[in-house]
């Protein structure tokens, strides 16, 4: 583990960048950035274009260490080159921002309220090639439909179990157990989560360290006695599909939580801007996101 990389995500002040779209989500992100669908012929030509987008918003001016932590890389992405270099050794020597890297491998079918995460075959491969292109850490979702507890707590233990493996391995997990926003028992859910995440807490070795990434809650500062536990390096805020402006305006109410932005951050990107036009609308992103993050 990188010290000054874990003292940074720790203490730093700004936001993760969510760049980790992957198979699923990737022909979305291209058509909000104006690439129809009918512009690739295959898988790997949809990958080509969204490290075009990724590669173009890293390299922005105002896509540094000042206002961004770290970055979420979809695995591909990790493989790929900007300038020559492996996009984490990119961020890091270039930029001074943390990689971090999507491990899971999708949802399961709706069972008991919740969507766990499919099996992850070859994960201690996947996670030592990550070591050999310094990443920092990891990241895992799965989503809450429904305040079931049953389902609820299997998450939380999926969650906990995969993380405990990628921090024997050397690298900081990024729990991501997201509640759906739409859902009408929310609070309720959140509540279960809370509980079956505390209570999982206390099991832990002292010195293993993780991440959470988690819906804004719908009670402000829900989550403040959960970022001072000790094994926590930080707590960040997914969009859940709200508005840019919506998630800034509620993240502003959680002091200590930052955000863990993806579609919010791309917000009004397209491919057709001139590189002053995309720069310009990055650049505000980019700082109402920090601004929100900093409160």
């Amino acid at each position: 583990m990188n010290q000054t990389q874990l003292n940074r995500m720790k203490d730093g002040l700004g936001f993760i960048a969510a760049l980790d779209q992957s198979g699923g989500s990737s022909p979305k992100a291209l058509a909000r950035y104006g690439i129809k669908e009918d512009s690739w012929k295959d898988e790997d030509e949809m990958f080509d274009l969204m490290h075009a987008m990724r590669t173009r918003m890293i390299k922005s001016p105002s896509f540094n260490a000042d206002r961004i932590l770290a970055a979420i890389l979809f695995e591909q992405t990790m493989d790929r080159t900007i300038d020559g270099l492996y996009t984490a050794d990119y961020l890091w020597e270039k930029e001074g921002i943390v990689p971090i890297l999507k491990v899971d491998k999708g949802l399961a079918p709706l069972e008991d309220g919740v969507q766990l995460m499919k099996p992850i075959p070859d994960l201690q491969k996947t996670l030592d090639h990550a070591k050999e292109r310094h990443i920092f850490g990891t990241k895992m979702r799965s989503v809450i439909k429904e305040a079931n507890p049953e389902g609820i707590k299997k998450i939380v233990d999926q969650q906990f179990e995969i993380g405990k493996q990628i921090a024997a391995a050397g690298l900081v997990p990024i729990l991501e157990p997201e509640v759906d926003i739409r859902i009408p028992d929310k609070e309720k859910a959140e509540e279960l989560l809370l509980k079956d995440i505390e209570e999982n807490l206390k099991k832990l070795p002292a010195d293993t360290k993780l991440m959470f990434k988690l819906s804004i809650p719908t009670k402000p500062g829900f989550y403040s006695e959960l970022m001072k536990d000790p094994h926590i390096v930080r707590v960040v805020a997914l969009s859940g599909g709200y508005s840019r402006e919506e998630a800034n305006q509620m993240l502003s109410q959680n002091s200590g939580l930052i955000a863990s932005f993806s579609r919010a951050l791309s917000e009004g990107l397209n491919v057709a801007q001139s590189e002053e036009e995309f720069d310009q609308t990055l650049a505000d992103s980019i700082e109402s996101i920090y601004q929100a993050s900093i409160k």
